[in-house]
């Protein structure tokens, strides 16, 4: 979440991974949604754009207009009706004329979008539709609802059964990565090796290495008071 607020432009490419996680570990998917609401059925949208709408002022519509951009193409595929009314309140508001003219303006922009059918606002940009139909799962929060974001879990807690669950973690990350988890350590295995053999065969070479700058020599040497500064 932090991360895609300071990088909005990669805001669906975000969204799509949280989506590929979500067949997975769909608790994971509903505690972002609940603490983000963005992966969800279309109802939170139109709630959403309602209560923007219904006491209308510059930053209000200006959001709605935002959100609309897009969440508008696919609304217009999947409740029709229900976007037809959202344009009917934005009409509204365009001919009650109580908002600034700049805002009116996005009004009438939006209104062009949705004629050239969200041309430049895709449903999924190209190369996100990375989650096949079968496998969404699709959580229907409302905004009414008594949202628990648990924050609690953003405390470290121990676990005791710490090395199970990372191996359940680790087949799902191969799962989704497509990865093989008996070539992945068996990659790991033959590194160890010869970083094994590497290692002994530098500590052999280090064992064989000859001092030639007589500081072992020096060291033997016993010195009497007086007589270093002659030596040297």
């Amino acid at each position: 979440m932090k991360a895609q607020a300071s990088s909005l432009p990669f805001t669906p490419v975000f969204t799509a991974l949280v989506a590929i996680i979500n067949t997975k570990l769909p608790l994971l998917g509903d505690l972002v949604l609940t603490r983000l609401i963005t992966i969800v059925h279309e109802i939170i949208a139109l709630q959403i754009l309602v209560l923007l709408l219904e006491r209308p002022t510059d930053d209000s519509i200006e959001i709605a207009v935002g959100f609309t951009h897009e969440v508008g193409a696919f609304l217009a595929e999947n409740s029709p009706k229900a976007n037809a009314t959202v344009f009917e309140r934005f009409r509204a508001v365009l001919n009650e004329g109580t908002i600034s003219h700049r805002v009116q303006y996005m009004i009438e922009v939006l209104m062009q979008v949705c004629k050239d059918k969200y041309k430049d606002n895709p449903i999924l940009p190209e190369g996100l539709d990375l989650v096949e139909e079968d496998e969404q799962i699709t959580h229907q929060i409302q905004l009414e609802d008594d949202l628990q974001v648990h924050e609690g879990l953003n405390i470290f807690k121990f676990d005791p059964n710490y090395l199970e669950n990372e191996e359940k973690y680790k087949a799902i990350r191969a799962e989704i990565l497509g990865e093989n988890l008996d070539e992945e350590s068996g990659t790991e295995s033959s590194e160890e090796e010869e970083g094994g053999e590497e290692g002994e065969e530098a500590i052999e070479e280090k064992e064989g290495i000859e001092d030639h700058t007589g500081t072992n020599l020096l060291l033997k040497v016993q010195l009497s008071e007086g007589d270093e500064i002659e030596l040297f």
